[in-house]
Parts: C-alpha cells; structure tokens; sequence
C-alpha cells in the first residue's frame, strides 16, 4: 500500500468515522472502498481496477488450508466482484 494523506472536511471527517464504526472496519478501509467505487465509474477498466485489489489481499490474511485448498474460487469470486 502506498500511504497518502488528505485534508477533509469536518463534516467528511465525522461522516466517515460513523461509517467506519458501523461497518466495524478503519476510515482508511472506508476511504479505499470509496476511491474504488469511484474509479469503477469513471471508466476505468474495472476488470483491472478489481484485479488490482484481488490480487493486493494475496498472503494479507491466514486462511489455513481450506482457502489453501480453495484459492482458485475465492480469487475467482473476487474478481467476479
């Protein structure tokens, strides 16, 4: 990941942490779904854009052998989104 900063509004700031504690997930989390979402509909290659992320979470998480097991259809999965 490439660290970055921005400046927000004070209203963004809030919204955003409110967003963050109901999905239970970090504002950056939030801030990188809106930035896909937005490069989804700008037309951008979206294939590219969800390959990217896809192949991003590779080695992120500890999915013991069952994903180990099953890697080609959660990739698949992802990339389907």
């Amino acid at each position: 990941m490439v660290r970055t900063q921005i400046q927000l509004t004070e209203f963004q700031a809030q919204d955003l942490k409110q967003v963050a504690l109901e999905k239970s997930v970090s504002m950056a989390a939030v801030i990188r779904e809106a930035v896909d979402s937005y490069l989804l509909g700008s037309g951008t290659d979206a294939g590219a854009v969800r390959r990217k992320r896809a192949l991003s979470a590779i080695g992120a998480f500890e999915g013991g052998l069952r994903l180990a097991q099953e890697h080609d259809a959660a990739f698949s999965e992802a990339d389907a989104q």
